[in-house]
């Protein structure tokens, strides 16, 4: 249901709440920018927020609300999660008996409506508000999150005693030695991480992250609270805020788990444990730093039940797929996976691991940390607190006999020279390098100060990835307008991406950008955002040999790049592309990861 331009004309001149010209000039915008009519009023000030959605409810028969001067009652704000909440601007404020209000800015949304009515078995009762009513009532619901908290932190007070608190709480100007005076003595830190409402949050924390998919925690302290943050399907995202008060029995249970020394809050500290239960078993990796309010805690989730996935699983395909798969046969030389921190470089390692592991092969590696245990496969820890570097761990592999060595990164000079001794002298070696494409990787090796000519000899294939966030089966078909081709021209050539569709096949020889559907995601109450899980998109420069003369001549990354390109290698852009137009995910998160 939507208030279609003429009709919202006929109601404004009738009502004179603007001149005809006016209201044909915001058209002629709307169509141009493809914004709504109403948006576009509001934004030249023609008609108020509150105004507009009055005369929409009107038109639409429903009963407007403006949120602003209702109280909202927390359970029946509760009703509706606060996801659905977000995506789909809807929430409940009122509950009588067996009916629920619910004030939203799209009364046609019946999917949710349908949602909330069979989650919660009540009677919805649709209400029209405004954008700003909407936003206001959104910022109840961490007030809520932290209220389900509530009885385990003010249990957590008592347990550090009343005298601490009341401290805290008659002055409100205190110098800094006075702040240190009430915080916790060390000695009662490990009492405090034993206290069962701190066992409870810490828990807690953990089981809604696994819930939610989410690959880190973050548990970041300010001036008085605590933020926690869930980063899922790469996006970091606001879970919910903590009083200030449960950090150090927080930090103190999370040094408890991670066999961290409880007593150190000045210098950095690393470690790891694990969580097991009947339906989940997950190693959570540890890192602490001091920041100026206290200690910052960041937990890595890795899911030790996870298989290796296949290369096609990952996203590689076509001309791609098959130059990994042809270096993987070889059995000398270098393989290496690019790209920044998260994008997913040692699932891909793995995934070649996976076509390589046959009884016939003896694989080796060294890492940090070990993400999947892999059969058959010797896997090393690095663990620098007692000299186990990548180096010396992977100086003393190639005393092992192995046929393939799995070096988790390359990030010094000494590192990538015994990786490409090793590659010399009979080894197939896979590795990852932080670079920010595929050439980049020469250039950064050379800075390691590692021959060019051993470069040339050794490296096989390089291939730099990014995940984006893959589209459910629920999306929306749409085709690219002018303006949004114009700003994806900022960053691509228009006419290469087109040649690239019609390679893929996934348009004909004919077609141009009008004949191109690509697709938006569509939140559902599963999936807020419309987004569930995140594919690669992938660059795979075979070192042929002119990039190999380009190589030993020291030429630049751009060099190198622009005769991939001249051999066919088809950049991350394009490929991200062809799954856009697959479905697999949309332009804007193509886009999103390019631009980053």
């Amino acid at each position: 249901m939507r208030v279609e331009p003429q009709q919202l004309k006929a109601f404004l001149l009738d009502a004179n709440l603007l001149q005809e010209e006016q209201f044909d000039e915001a058209e002629k915008i709307s169509r141009e920018t493809n914004q709504r009519i109403g948006d576009v009023l509001i934004s030249r000030g023609l008609i108020g927020q509150e105004e507009l959605a009055k005369l929409e409810a009107y038109i639409f028969g429903i009963p407007f609300v403006n949120l602003e001067k209702e109280k909202i009652d927390p359970e029946a704000l509760k009703i509706v999660p606060e996801p659905i909440a977000r995506t789909h601007n809807i929430v409940s404020f009122r509950k009588r008996g067996n009916n629920l209000e619910v004030a939203m800015l799209d009364p046609d949304d019946l999917g949710t409506i349908d949602f909330i009515k069979k989650k919660a078995n009540l009677k919805i009762l649709p209400r029209l508000t405004t954008i700003q009513s909407i936003k206001n009532v959104l910022r109840q619901y961490h007030q809520s999150l932290e209220a389900e908290f509530g009885e385990i932190i003010s249990r957590q007070a008592r347990s550090l005693g009343e005298d601490v608190s009341t401290k805290k709480e008659a002055s409100t100007i205190k110098s800094v030695r006075e702040e240190e005076e009430l915080t916790l003595e060390d000695a009662e830190l490990e009492k405090v991480a034993q206290d069962l409402p701190i066992i409870k949050i810490v828990d807690t924390l953990l089981r809604h992250a696994i819930l939610q998919r989410a690959s880190d925690i973050h548990i970041e302290p300010f001036e008085k609270d605590i933020l926690v943050r869930y980063r899922i399907d790469g996006i970091l995202r606001e879970a919910m805020v903590l009083p200030k008060r449960v950090l150090a029995g927080i930090i103190a249970r999370i040094k408890v788990l991670a066999n961290l020394k409880l007593d150190e809050h000045r210098l950095p500290q690393d470690g790891r444990f694990k969580v097991e239960t009947e339906d989940y078993k997950y190693s959570i990796r540890v890192s602490i730093l001091p920041v100026f309010d206290g200690e910052k805690v960041v937990m890595r989730l890795l899911a030790e039940s996870t298989k290796a996935l296949t290369l096609e699983e990952l996203g590689l395909s076509g001309e791609a797929l098959e130059k990994i798969q042809t270096n993987l046969r070889k059995p000398v030389g270098m393989i290496l996976v690019t790209g920044p921190t998260g994008s997913g470089k040692t699932t891909t390692l793995y995934a070649m691991m996976e076509i390589l592991n046959t009884p016939e092969i003896n694989i080796s590696t060294v890492e940090d940390p070990v993400e999947y245990r892999m059969p058959r496969t010797n896997q090393t820890q690095v663990n620098p607190k007692i000299g186990l570097t990548f180096a010396s761990g992977l100086r003393s592999l190639v005393r092992q006999d192995p046929d393939v060595i799995m070096v988790g990164e390359i990030r010094d000079n000494e590192t990538a020279s015994l990786a490409i001794n090793a590659a010399l002298t009979g080894h197939l070696v896979l590795s990852t390098i932080h670079t920010n494409s595929a050439a980049g990787s020469i250039p950064r090796l050379i800075d390691m100060k590692v021959e060019p000519f051993l470069i040339s000899s050794t490296l096989n294939v390089i291939l730099a990835q990014r995940l984006v966030r893959r589209l459910t089966d629920d999306k929306t078909a749409y085709k690219l307008k002018a303006p949004e081709l114009k700003n994806i021209a900022k960053y691509c050539h228009l006419d290469k991406i087109l040649t690239v569709l019609k390679e893929a096949r996934l348009i004909k020889p004919q077609d141009d950008w009008e004949d191109v559907h690509f697709y938006r995601p569509k939140p559902s109450p599963e999936c807020p955002e419309g987004y569930r899980g995140r594919v690669g998109i992938y660059e795979v420069l075979a070192v042929s040999p002119s990039i190999k003369d380009l190589i030993v001549k020291e030429a630049t990354a751009d060099q190198i790049q622009a005769q991939a390109q001249q051999e066919g290698m088809m950049t991350m852009i394009e490929d991200g592309f062809i799954k856009a137009a697959q479905g697999l995910t949309s332009v804007e998160e193509i886009l999103r990861v390019i631009i980053e």
